[in-house]
């Protein structure tokens, strides 16, 4: 399979560059680009310099939530879906997790010292990047701005008093907007912090980045971009796991170029992701009688070409074509003696290749009606070569494949179809009305598909016979804005088809199969500003059903709300946010996921930025100002010995954080 995926992937290469000249030769001078809406130019990050983990900032969207298992790695649960159902793009790329448990997830990759700006789609308003399941999240780098000046850059320095934080990044770009460079690093640690009880939490760690990227602009709009960043996080701690992280290496290349053609621009980016990751029971914790590690890795090649056209004011089109490999390989092994003997293939050799094509198209009719349709097609293969590699007590992963659902065929193919239609209709008082129908495919990941982990006290086997989940969404949403208010409130319902449901076959044995499931939820946002005063608040709720056994999915947040209070005068502003959410009780106690139910709870942070002189900038947070002991419902289950009685990983009490940032 891999041959025949660096095949396709190398023709692509050649198509793509062989059609350059050509394309470079059809642009006019005179001629507009579209607006990219692929890989994005411009971000805002004043938000950002005290987050050490940038996904930290979606904490203030009510349908996102957060799941913490220790000091990082924190994972996104949007609308009441997660992991693989949740995509992540780092400027336009597709990084995957190395560890089976989700330690170090996708977001753990987003750079701190350069502060991406984040989006979150929930929905198929574009096919460009694959179909959406349950959400996707857009990670977007800026390039840097010079303004008439040679270079310019910024240096940040702060801590937080509990868990003695401490950070420090800088970025520095020489050149102008046509041709520059710039190079960026960071580095961060942390103690274990405290809750509101005074309870220590495993949440220790250390993260170092580094980063050049560079960028070159032709007068004729012809551009070239490239990058290449080392992350590694060593001594991570995780309350929330049997095991900790004591190093995780990130290793991320990425080139893209592109040029105006027609009444449009082409681009084309490839991309490599390499992530090493090894956790065991014994570094950062005392040992019990078998020291258990686990070595994994994953590898991720991908090339994707787009072409964007605006033939006239009232049409916008796009095509496109990706191709993206994956290698993953974990194993589980007892390094008690001096001889490490193989427990378990966990990722036994697993690859998969997923090809895709798509094209979609927007067209106003008259002044108030906007319609746009999309389609997409991904053939995805998947294979594990090392099925039939014998680990301890003579078992291989076909084995136990063939063992616990009776199947006998690893490799797997899926043909998977997506779309969408939708229409906006500007309405009187400055109002839009917009409806997004959509089907969405997805492949199961390769720890639904392909685990094996066997060990004396547990198992955990993924199933390669699962079927692709269809995710069928419809989405109601009404925005406007009058004098100096805006809302929008958004109704919502996605019918699945074949979800893929974790579940415990045996309080030890944890299985995967198929099921018909639904969510449906409705979210509102009402803003006020007066340019000086700002208030806004931000309410969802979703609620996740088994259909097949008629009973809750697991995982699935609470209903919450967000409360914010802001000011800002001559530079300076400060920020009161409250944070709520109910109680939880609709759980699903037969998957493993839900750590029972949860109360509710309300946390009340502020924040400030306030301009110290022309260039130098203090920024400051108070969380948890009331020093609450607090939990949102979808953190990991607490197996942390420090607090034994707590049911999840608490967050940190009361914390003071601070840094200075220096720009030029």
């Amino acid at each position: 399979m891999k041959d025949r995926a660096f095949s396709r992937l190398t023709r692509m290469v050649v198509i793509g560059f062989a059609g350059l000249p050509g394309l470079v030769l059809a642009q006019t001078a005179g001629e507009g680009v579209v607006i990219r809406v692929t890989e994005g130019r411009l971000s805002d990050s004043s938000d950002a310099v005290l987050a050490s983990e940038p996904v930290n900032r979606l904490a203030s969207d009510p349908s996102v939530s957060l799941s913490r298992m220790g000091g990082r790695g924190l994972e996104p649960v949007v609308r009441g879906q997660s992991q693989e159902r949740v995509d992540v793009l780092l400027d336009g790329i597709r990084v995957e997790g190395a560890c089976p448990n989700r330690m170090d997830p996708p977001t753990s990759r987003l750079s701190s010292a350069l502060a991406p700006s984040l989006k979150v789609m929930t929905n198929n308003r574009t096919l460009r990047w694959g179909p959406i399941a349950g959400g996707q999240i857009i990670a977007t780098t800026a390039d840097p701005q010079f303004n008439g000046n040679a270079t310019t850059g910024q240096v940040t320095i702060g801590g937080a008093d509990n868990g003695n934080g401490k950070l420090v990044n800088a970025a520095a770009a020489v050149g102008n907007e046509d041709a520059w460079l710039r190079l960026s690093g960071g580095y961060d640690e942390a103690d274990d912090y405290e809750d509101g009880d005074g309870n220590k939490v495993r949440s220790a760690y250390e993260n170092a980045e580094g980063r050049a990227d560079a960028a070159w602009t032709a007068e004729s709009g012809f551009f070239i971009k490239g990058m290449v960043s080392r992350q590694e996080e060593s001594d991570v701690k995780y309350a929330g796991s049997g095991m900790d992280a004591p190093q995780t290496d990130t290793d991320l290349y990425r080139m893209e170029i592109g040029s105006p053609v027609a009444k449009g621009e082409w681009s084309l980016l490839a991309w490599q992701a390499d992530v090493d990751h090894i956790m065991d029971n014994f570094s950062l914790r005392p040992a019990g009688m078998m020291k258990m590690q686990t070595d994994s890795i994953t590898e991720t090649r991908g090339l994707r070409f787009i072409l964007d056209q605006s033939p006239n004011s009232l049409t916008d089109w796009a095509v496109g074509a990706d191709l993206e490999t994956n290698d993953w390989d974990a194993t589980l092994s007892n390094v008690t003696n001096p001889m490490p003997m193989a427990v378990s293939f966990m990722w036994p050799g697993v690859e998969r290749e997923r090809a895709g094509l798509f094209a979609e198209g927007f067209r106003r009719l008259g002044r108030d009606v906007k319609v746009g349709t999309g389609l997409r097609y991904d053939r995805v293969e998947m294979d594990a070569t090392k099925a039939n590699d014998v680990a301890s007590m003579g078992l291989t992963p076909a084995m136990l494949y063939r063992s616990a659902y009776g199947t006998t065929d690893v490799e797997v193919e899926d043909n998977n179809v997506s779309g969408f239609v939708s229409s906006e209709w500007r309405l009187p008082q400055n109002q839009a009305l917009t409806l997004t129908a959509s089907r969405s495919v997805r492949s199961p990941s390769v720890t639904e598909r392909y685990l094996a982990r066997n060990t004396m006290s547990d198992s955990w086997i993924g199933n390669p016979d699962l079927n692709t989940e269809k995710h069928y969404k419809l989405e109601l949403a009404l925005s406007g804005s009058k004098n100096q208010w805006s809302w929008k409130p958004v109704v919502w319902i996605d019918q699945v088809d074949d979800f893929v449901l974790r579940y415990k076959e045996t309080p030890t044995d944890t299985r995967y199969k198929n099921i018909d499931a639904r969510l449906l939820g409705v979210e509102a946002t009402v803003g006020w500003t007066d340019g000086t005063w700002s208030s806004s608040s931000a309410l969802a709720s979703v609620r996740g059903e088994n259909r097949d056994d008629n009973k809750a999915l697991a995982q699935i947040p609470p209903v919450q709300f967000v409360q914010t209070l802001g000011w800002q005068s001559m530079g300076h502003s400060i920020e009161a946010r409250w944070q709520l959410a109910r109680r939880q009780d609709r759980i699903d106690p037969q998957s493993g996921l839900d750590a029972g139910t949860s109360p509710g709870y309300g946390v009340f942070n502020l924040s400030g930025s306030h301009p110290l002189m022309e260039y130098l900038t203090l920024n400051w947070a108070l969380d948890n100002l009331f020093d609450n002991t607090w939990a949102p419902h979808v953190s990991r289950a607490n197996t942390d010995p420090f607090n034994p009685d707590a049911v999840r990983v608490n967050e940190p009490g009361r914390t003071l954080r601070a840094a200075l940032t220096a720009r030029w």
